[in-house]
């Protein structure tokens, strides 16, 4: 656990064991972030902040879905950030926060063992540094958890335009007629699909959660109220970004897949074709071939008809497949 004080002066680290003396100071607000859960979090949210059971349930467990809960002094907000995994499955990594006007807690997971903790604490880490740095300067709990989930949306937003470069250039494939593997191509057009379809899923919840925690709160002071519709603001712009491409690459995904289909026709075609022409022969000759060609000896006029009439009838199997538009 990381336990930080935060007033107008500066950032100060501290212990798990100083925080009921911080929780009495009114000089600026701490921030609290628990990294994994485990039986001393949850005995602290409980015991020290008396958070509601309810809440303290969905820290422990894991959500599929946004989460907010209203209290008179306090919000809970539960966000995911997307995190692409192996063969491009898209992971959810869980933040939960309880927001109030002294204090921030943040709750990482639980995480897939597939997960390193890095990639959950990336947005905490990363504004962790900056505080410590000087370059961030909340001045309540509503501008450092605001901190923290925009940059959850702007990492969302980044992996949009690297998804959208990625199907530029499989766009541009599809328009050169590139010798593509059709199955491998489709698993690439569709994997793109999956993570801009997660991404405007997470955007578009995480959008509902904050305009409803809008509406709701009332304790928050005006300006934690204008970040709280800020990050609405953004979660909305990720959304709408995510599903124009979305549609960008359905296009691309249905051309392909037309061509592809109008091939398979034209193949298919041309098997019926070569199918109409040797069918009545290869039944005509193994009717007949026994009892012009034996053994013994060859019926050479009775094999020069049979001939002329396959001949025949193969050359008009092929004119009237010409005339059926089956073959150029």
């Amino acid at each position: 656990m990381h336990l930080r004080w935060i007033d107008s002066n500066s950032v100060s680290n501290h212990d798990v064991a100083d925080l009921p003396a911080l929780r009495e100071k009114t000089d600026g607000f701490l921030w609290l972030d628990i990294p994994e859960w485990d039986d001393k979090a949850e005995a602290l949210l409980a015991n020290e902040f008396h958070f509601h059971p309810m809440a303290i349930s969905e820290s422990r467990n894991r959500n599929h879905i946004p989460r907010v809960h209203v209290y008179p002094d306090h919000v809970f907000i539960v966000v995911h950030a997307p995190e692409i995994g192996a063969s491009g499955h898209m992971h959810y990594l869980e933040l939960d926060q309880f927001v109030g006007e002294n204090f921030l807690v943040t709750v990482h997971g639980p995480l897939s063992p597939k997960v390193p903790l890095q990639a959950a604490l990336r947005e905490t880490d990363a504004v962790a540094a900056r505080l410590e740095n000087g370059r961030l300067h909340p001045t309540s709990p509503f501008g450092l958890t605001y901190a923290i989930v925009s940059s959850i949306a702007r990492r969302e937003a980044e992996m949009v335009a690297e998804i959208a470069r990625d199907v530029g250039l499989m766009e541009q494939r599809v328009m050169a007629d590139e010798n593509e593997d059709p199955q491998k191509f489709l698993s690439e057009l569709f994997a793109a699909r999956h993570e801009l379809l997660t991404i405007k899923t997470m955007a578009s919840q995480g959008s509902e959660i904050y305009r409803r925690a809008i509406k709701l709160t009332t304790f928050a002071p005006s300006e934690g109220m204008d970040l709280m519709k800020d990050v609405l603001d953004q979660y909305e712009t990720v959304a709408h970004i995510s599903d124009s491409q979305l549609v960008f690459l359905m296009g691309v995904t249905e051309f392909y897949r037309a061509r592809t289909d109008t091939k398979m026709t034209i193949a298919a075609e041309r098997l019926a074709v070569i199918a109409a022409v040797t069918l009545p022969i290869t039944s005509l000759s193994s009717v007949l071939g026994m009892n012009v060609i034996v053994n013994a000896s060859t019926h050479w006029v009775a094999l020069a008809v049979l001939l002329l009439i396959m001949l025949a009838m193969s050359l008009i199997l092929l004119r009237w497949a010409h005339k059926q538009g089956w073959w150029g």
